[in-house]
């Protein structure tokens, strides 16, 4: 007999339907706003902030209170369970995420603001993944999401080689990744820009993997703490430059590093402890260096504060970055293996 696959459908549904519900609302009375006084006086914002993309408010709030509209539509949709929801729900979501980009890059200016606003449609993607797999529920649909955990590899290091060619002076092996987005860092728009696909290909290797057969239990609680770690990850609390004083910010990411690492051993070792074999040896070997190379670069990290010399923390840390990397892409790749092929429909209900 074939074992069913089981996705949990409660609460990504739910905080899909929460997400919508906060984004249209909050899109409708944007527009209003915006349409009502195109000055942006209602909303205490000069049209300057537009750097003469536009000539007032008018449009970005028609743009706006469109999204809020297409956002009811969605949620309406997803309620009722209507067949077409995912379609509604990818436009909304894909046009809220284009609105924040391009408000972003027109502003060039991260606010607090984005993150109000921003990370609940980063969630909602996350959250909207089994309805996608729902409609479309072949074994193809479920190796696409398992590619996604080798895609998102290869994309954090390419934007680790990419964005720090903006930086002028920026060394890779004395100066941290996290540097490369630190307050007033110049490439810090560009690198939390082009940072945004690594969590949301990383949560979709985890419904992924969440969809493998049941019957491993350790592989399925795998799967839910990437998706939990990708989540974590959508927003980390940024540094300071070198030579500024520390501040509350600068704590915050010190213990997102710490929890970060903290969830990637846990995922990393229930993996290993499911799959058993080679990949279990590969994974204590990853782990082992992982420690070693966090140690090396922990040494060095208090003269970041002091602007003091690092000579080899970026060294340190992108070997770290490159094990982990290197594991995830192992991990995919043996789940790959173990999939069903694309030819094969998965069996069981993936409702959302």
């Amino acid at each position: 007999m074939t074992p069913k696959t089981v996705i949990p459908a409660k609460w990504p549904r739910a905080l899909l339907l929460l997400v919508l519900a906060y984004e249209a609302l909050g899109s409708l009375a944007g527009g209003v706003l915006l349409i009502a006084a195109p000055d942006g006086r209602y909303m205490d914002m000069p049209v300057a902030l537009m750097r003469g993309y536009f000539d007032s408010f008018l449009l970005p709030g028609v743009i706006l209170l469109d999204l809020g509209l297409l956002g009811v539509f969605a949620f309406i949709a997803v309620l009722r369970r209507w067949y077409f929801a995912w379609l509604l729900v990818a436009t909304s979501l894909g046009g809220w995420i284009i609105w924040f980009i391009a408000e972003i890059v027109i502003l060039q200016e991260l606010h607090w603001l984005h993150a109000m606003w921003g990370l609940p449609v980063l969630l909602g993607a996350i959250a909207s993944v089994p309805l996608f797999i729902s409609r479309f529920p072949s074994a193809g649909s479920q190796r696409v999401l398992l590619w996604c955990g080798i895609f998102s590899s290869l994309w954090y290091v390419a934007i680790n080689c990419f964005v720090p060619l903006y930086y002028d002076g920026y060394s890779f092996a004395g100066l941290t990744v996290s540097e490369l987005s630190a307050i007033h860092a110049p490439t810090r728009i560009l690198w939390v820009l082009l940072a945004l696909p690594y969590p949301l290909l990383f949560a979709a290797f985890g419904w992924g993997v969440l969809m493998m057969p049941e019957g491993n239990r350790l592989l399925r609680i795998t799967g839910s703490l990437v998706i939990v770690y990708a989540i974590f990850n959508l927003y980390w609390p940024p540094m300071h430059m070198r030579g500024n004083m520390p501040s509350l910010t600068d704590t915050l990411h010190i213990c997102w590093a710490i929890a970060t690492n903290l969830f990637m051993w846990l995922f990393m070792i229930l993996a290993a402890a499911a799959i058993k074999g080679r990949f279990c040896s590969f994974t204590i070997i990853a782990i082992t260096l992982h420690v070693i190379f966090g140690a090396l670069t922990f040494t060095e990290a208090p003269n970041i504060a002091v602007n003091g010399p690092t000579p080899m923390i970026g060294t340190w840390e992108r070997i770290n970055i490159a094990v982990f990397m290197l594991w995830v892409v192992v991990f995919a790749g043996n789940q790959l293996r173990n999939a069903p092929s694309f030819a094969k429909e998965l069996p069981g209900k993936l409702s959302l």
